[in-house]
């Protein structure tokens, strides 16, 4: 008898354990778009940085650069947070790299410019 109930008791939780839904979650390539995106500009001349925001789709001078933010993206808060930009960087001087492609904010040294005075880097997406 002793066992029998012990039975029903543990598939009484099983069952209940099965009613409780498991959370939503997104899957890991899901990133969500954003209006806006700030970048820091290093200057490793004059040692100067500076914070820039555009809006998605503006194109905005720095100095010598013309940097173009053609989209800005963030994690979904159920992932690990991370932002990533596309962005067009063009130096108005003669023989200055320019970049075109990702940034992503938590790995600023996969970014591909490789310029002689600046640095940038992904801040934020909002």
């Amino acid at each position: 008898m002793r066992r029998l109930l012990v039975a029903a008791l543990l598939l009484s939780g099983v069952a209940r354990a099965n009613d409780v839904k498991a959370p939503d979650i997104s899957p890991p390539d899901t990133w969500q778009a954003r209006q806006r995106g700030t970048l820091r500009i290093m200057n490793k001349i004059a040692s100067t940085v500076a914070s820039i925001t555009l809006n998605v789709g503006e194109t905005v001078p720095f100095q010598s650069l013309q940097i173009t933010l053609s989209g800005c993206f963030v994690r979904p808060p159920d992932l690990p947070a991370d932002a990533t930009a596309h962005v067009a960087i063009v130096d108005s001087r003669q023989d200055q790299p320019g970049f075109n492609g990702w940034i992503l904010k938590n790995e600023p040294g996969l970014n591909m410019l490789e310029h002689p005075v600046y640095d940038v880097q992904l801040a934020a997406c909002s």
